[in-house]
């Protein structure tokens, strides 16, 4: 018999069909996103007050449903599993930052060297959205018209749980690289890095032309000749006594062996960058305790 509930439109709710080999969040419960940035990303999103298809949503991307991801420049594309036999297409487009007010971001993050040093070792720097504010532009969306998403399911809400779910995987994605949310905006990896690159080094030639233009070296400071400081080469000099070395960690820990990526061969399943980092660390951390007097 016939519920009177489907004269109405009535929806009975269904489990979604199960997914093998599915994309499933790291975390089965609380929070979604491990670094800043993309909790930043989820935090923008649940403010939005999207309703309780976020949650659901949720729930999708923690049991696996969705099948597939890819982000591009400006935009996500994904297969969602629903509870049809074939996966709902989802679209997710944010609009592009255009290249005049991108070239304005890359100058206030090529000013600071930290900027690059972070991005190149793989993290978001946490000022990063005030080189974005000069410029006047967002790196986040700040309203829900931002994002302008579709999905191929029969329900009428936007986000419907299926590009919500896909927002939460999207956390995650950025978690491993934070470059995927300037994609979304509309610029590679690649591209930004070689931009920095460029405006970096203007400004250092720059820097240098001032110096070696505007500063001469004091008489005392000037070196003399090899060959007539044969008779002291060995000896330490008086300009020791007030030489002293004071060992901090890197604001970027082992930046130089991000920024290189994964190595050419393998030590058993490991790549030879793992036990290189933790060679690195260990000698960091054992040069900081004895230039500081601690115990070991």
């Amino acid at each position: 018999m016939t519920s009177w509930r489907s004269y109405w439109g009535y929806y009975q709710p269904a489990r979604p069909k199960e997914v093998k080999g599915g994309i499933k969040t790291r975390t089965q419960r609380g929070a979604i996103g491990e670094t800043w940035w993309s909790r930043r990303w989820i935090d923008v999103l649940e403010s939005f007050n999207m309703g309780a298809r976020l949650g659901r949503g949720r729930s999708y991307a923690r049991r696996g449903q969705v099948v597939s991801i890819d982000v591009q420049k400006g935009a996500v594309t994904a297969k969602v599993q629903g509870t049809r036999r074939t996966p709902y297409s989802v679209g997710i487009r944010l609009k592009p930052i255009s290249d005049k007010n991108w070239d304005k971001v890359a100058e206030v993050m090529a000013s600071q060297a930290i900027f690059a040093a972070k991005l190149l070792s793989g993290e978001m720097p946490q000022n990063i959205e005030d080189a974005f504010a000069k410029a006047k532009v967002p790196l986040f969306p700040t309203s829900g018209t931002d994002l302008n998403t579709d999905c191929s399911c029969p329900d009428w809400a936007n986000p419907c749980k299926h590009i919500a779910a896909v927002y939460y995987l999207l956390a995650e994605r950025f978690d491993g690289d934070p470059f995927l949310i300037f994609k979304l905006r509309g610029r590679s990896r690649d591209e930004i890095i070689e931009t920095l690159h460029q405006k970096r080094s203007i400004i250092l030639s720059e820097d240098e032309g001032t110096i070696s233009d505007s500063t001469e070296l004091p008489l005392e400071a000037q070196v003399a000749p090899l060959k007539e400081c044969l008779g002291a080469f060995w000896e330490a000099g008086r300009a020791l006594d007030s030489f002293s070395v004071n060992p901090a960690p890197p604001e970027v820990e082992n930046a130089i062996l991000r920024r290189m990526g994964e190595g050419p061969f393998m030590v058993g399943k490991e790549n030879i960058v793992f036990f290189l980092e933790k060679a690195y660390s260990l000698a960091s951390v054992t040069a900081l305790q004895k230039a500081s007097g601690e115990p070991r």
